[in-house]
């Protein structure tokens, strides 16, 4: 018999701990019903996801034909910590609700909110954005609190960039 053709294409998304893989069984009911197997999903997801050991990421799965790709989606806040260059963290040792008190540049925030472009409407709003993250994180922007930069850029005070 040959194999089954179906062009449909499904996409899931999918919210990796740590950039390690969740139980089998917590994926098992959605991927079994798609004719997968969950466990080699899960070595997809883990190979997807080995940059991004110590934060929380969404991997969005494309399967088509029964064939599954796996691609990394990181939310703003992850790419703020990642960012600050911090060593992964173990989160059986360390809890959560970590104070980062590094010092994070303008332009990697710029740098940072190019990389979410696709995910938003201009480029200006997506830097206010991720000065909105760095501020619960703890971290600081040129040496000031996250929340007088974006003031600043509102005021005009600090060029942020339109395109």
């Amino acid at each position: 018999m040959p194999p089954k053709f179906n062009p449909e294409i499904k996409v899931m998304y999918l919210r990796c701990p740590n950039g390690e893989v969740s139980a089998t069984s917590a994926r098992a009911f959605k991927i079994s019903l798609l004719g997968l197997s969950p466990n080699k999903i899960g070595d997809d997801i883990a190979k997807a996801t080995s940059d991004w050991k110590g934060l929380w990421t969404t991997v969005k799965l494309t399967i088509q034909n029964r064939q599954a790709q796996a691609e990394v989606v990181p939310p703003a806040s992850a790419l703020v910590i990642k960012a600050l260059g911090e060593p992964p963290r173990d989160r059986k040792k360390q809890k959560i609700n970590i104070r980062h008190s590094e010092n994070i540049s303008f332009n990697e925030t710029v740098d940072i909110a190019q990389q979410m472009r696709q995910r938003s409407f201009e480029l200006s709003r997506t830097t206010e954005e991720l000065l909105g993250t760095a501020q619960p994180a703890g971290c600081s922007v040129d040496g000031h609190h996250p929340h007088d930069i974006t003031e600043d850029t509102n005021s005009g005070a600090v060029e942020c960039p339109a395109n």
